[in-house]
């Protein structure tokens, strides 16, 4: 039993491999590629593809007689059509490995280029992988996990104990937390069923924040006999909370003029300097006296004259100021405005007032956002409610904001993606303010794509929608915006076991049958572990790195279907690497980047049936890479390890196995 468990907590632990990559590209991004050939064969390519074209017109509607912006469509597409689309989202999935290659090539900086991730797969796989990649980057992470109530429609299994649901969550958010910034903070939204228990291991993990109630109904259900269940709960912490600076509420001031007055100070006398002070009354001259009533009445101490809505004397003024003397006149000096209005009563419009902020309240009320928004935003998408439990837009947005505001940039993680809220308030709030906020995003289900990926397509193409179609505004924009994206498909724990093959040596079989005494042994200690190895990870798959297949489990329950594994992306992510450029050349894969400790790093896969270490050799010093201006730190090489006697005393490089690191970080456990 032990073994069975060790070996089961081995194939959950392992990292898991990616089986597709994709990308989804504007085509302003395309049309701006500063290679003329290779920017006109792309789009060359596009417009030859049907199955391109079929989305758009499923997604976009670009088939109406009269297009999103009025404009004639019919087929064949054009190049001008394009043009005047540039926003229309190309997606990978439709084109050949050339197509892709070609595309990803083009960028010195592939993932600063990117917008957002998006990984289909179970959570805990996915932040796993991440990991190495991503730890400490991350600036806000938002997740909305299920709630253990047993009535929710989620992937998830719901109405555990309360201690399974909350091991489940434990484990996701201790790998969350890896990839957290000091200053970053994580919003966590829950319900009655189990606040009180997440809120325990979130003291634990962070600092706490707070609690903020989310006021979630416009109108409440009248079912229950006892009361209208209106609220939830957003656990809000941060790994540091003397690092994560201001947080935004809103604006400081809802109106632009405010009293002077308050009713609950004490009084006090100001002095107001000649012809400073505006005044909402007619010219002329008024005498001094009590002007209203009540405790917001003032004593004018002065007579005034007042010309061109300007007092022309200083006067003396006795009321339940806010400010003393020394504050009116700093205001004064640095440009706010004092303006009395017709019953005497002194307003001001501070100079700073736009800058001034308020913190986020505790309660975030319907008027902000509300489950009905959510489910008329994915109406109005998509034509119809395709999913069961959305989160407001507004909602998300609000807590990405708080961080974000004053400083719009940075990594948004959410591991519980559902619908792709997330990465539409990012999108948003990007369109907004210009910011440069990206996401990831992770979802094990299928409305992946279904939901997911087409909300994201869509909101890229136009900001508002109705009954499915983009929806213009007043002066006939869509306000689109400029986005590239990837996504990725990683095998999940049912995948590796799909993959297992016991598989026993002549040997080992010989071996066995001649020494009975420690056959037992061998069976409850050792089989699994050694008779599973290769199907693991067979080293010998790297040879040809570009065919290494598995069985990936279909839809369909027990099915299964072959697909090739990404070996390529799946180590760029094993060694954290920030990927800068991606290249196919003469049959080699051209990898450059920096690892998380800032060395420079190139990366060379090849099928070393076709090419061996000779030709690798010769392929390597024609191309410059064993040249001063090619420096690198480190070289990965699947094969052979040829490449370090090819140093000479001025280079710094040294070369390390693909297949050795591959192993050594697929089994690491020391993060987990």
């Amino acid at each position: 039993l032990a073994q069975l468990e060790n070996f089961q907590k081995k194939l959950w632990l392992k990292k898991k491999f990616i089986w597709e990559t994709q990308y989804c590209i504007t085509l302003d991004r395309i049309f701006a590629i500063s290679d003329e050939e290779k920017r006109n064969w792309l789009i060359e390519r596009i417009l030859q593809n049907q199955n391109q074209i079929n989305e758009w017109k499923e997604l976009y509607k670009i088939h109406a007689v009269e297009g999103p912006l009025g404009l004639g469509y019919s087929e064949p597409l054009t190049v001008e059509f394009l043009k005047t689309h540039p926003h229309l989202v190309v997606d990978t999935r439709h084109f050949d490995e050339e197509f892709k290659l070609k595309l990803i090539s083009s960028f010195d900086n592939l993932d600063e280029e990117l917008d957002g991730l998006l990984v289909h797969g179970e959570n805990f796989q996915a932040l796993n992988l991440l990991l190495e990649r991503y730890r400490g980057q991350v600036k806000c992470i938002y997740i909305d996990p299920p709630y253990n109530t047993g009535n929710d429609e989620f992937i998830y299994k719901d109405n555990y104990q309360h201690s399974s649901w909350l091991t489940m969550m434990h484990d996701r958010l201790v790998l969350g937390q890896k990839c957290m910034q000091e200053n970053g903070a994580i919003f966590i939204s829950i319900d009655d069923n189990e606040v009180q228990h997440l809120r325990k291991v979130g003291d634990i993990l962070w600092d706490p924040i707070g609690t903020f109630v989310w006021e979630k109904k416009k109108k409440g259900s009248h079912l229950s006999p006892t009361f209208r269940d209106l609220t939830e709960y957003i656990l809000a912490y941060s790994p540091n909370l003397n690092k994560i600076g201001k947080l935004y509420g809103e604006k400081a001031y809802s109106e632009k003029w405010q009293y002077l007055i308050n009713r609950a100070n004490t009084e006090s006398e100001l002095l107001f300097p000649e012809k400073q002070i505006e005044a909402a009354l007619e010219d002329g001259e008024y005498s001094s006296g009590i002007y209203g009533e009540g405790e917001m009445a003032v004593l004018l101490l002065d007579p005034i004259k007042v010309k061109d809505g300007i007092v022309q004397n200083s006067f003396r003024m006795r009321a339940r100021f806010k400010w003393k003397q020394e504050t009116l006149d700093k205001e004064l000096a640095e440009g706010s405005i004092i303006k009395l209005s017709k019953n005497m009563r002194p307003n001001v419009l501070r100079a700073d007032q736009e800058e001034k902020t308020k913190r986020p309240p505790s309660l975030i009320t319907k008027e902000i956002a509300a489950y009905e928004d959510a489910f008329a935003e994915l109406k109005n998408l998509f034509g119809d409610v395709v999913y069961a439990y959305p989160k407001p837009t507004g909602l998300v947005k609000f807590f990405i904001n708080t961080l974000t505001y004053f400083n719009p940039q940075g990594i948004i993680l959410d591991y519980f993606a559902g619908s792709g809220t997330t990465a539409h308030a990012v999108i948003n709030l990007n369109r907004e303010d210009g910011g440069r906020r990206k996401y990831i995003l992770v979802e094990v289900a299928d409305y992946f794509d279904t939901v997911l990926l087409p909300r994201i397509k869509k909101v890229v193409y136009s900001r508002d929608w109705k009954d499915g179609k983009p929806k213009p505004d007043k002066n006939g924009n869509l306000n689109s915006i400029s986005h590239f994206l990837k996504y990725i498909r990683l095998e999940s724990y049912e995948d590796t076991l799909n993959n297992l093959k016991l598989k026993r040596t002549k040997i080992q079989q010989k071996i066995l049958e001649e020494n009975r005494e420690f056959r037992e042994d061998y069976l409850l200690h050792y089989m699994l572990d050694v008779e599973t190895r290769e199907s693991l990870l067979n080293v010998k798959h790297f040879e040809d790195p570009f065919n290494y297949e598995m069985e990936i489990a279909t839809t369909t329950v027990g099915d299964t279907r072959r697909v090739k594994v990404d070996l390529v992306e799946t180590f760029n992510y094993l060694i954290g690497l920030r990927v800068k450029t991606v290249d196919h050349i003469r049959g080699v894969r051209i990898i450059t980047g920096e690892n998380p400790q800032g060395e420079s790093v190139l990366m060379l896969w090849r099928n070393t049936k076709e090419m061996d270490a000779e030709k690798l050799n010769e392929w390597f010093n024609k191309l410059g890479y064993n040249s001063r201006d090619q420096e690198f730190d480190i070289i990965y090489v699947n094969g052979d390890n040829f490449l370090e006697n090819l140093r000479r005393e001025d280079h710094t490089w040294k070369v390390r196995l693909i297949e050795e690191e591959f192993l050594k970080r697929m089994f690491e456990v020391k993060d987990v």
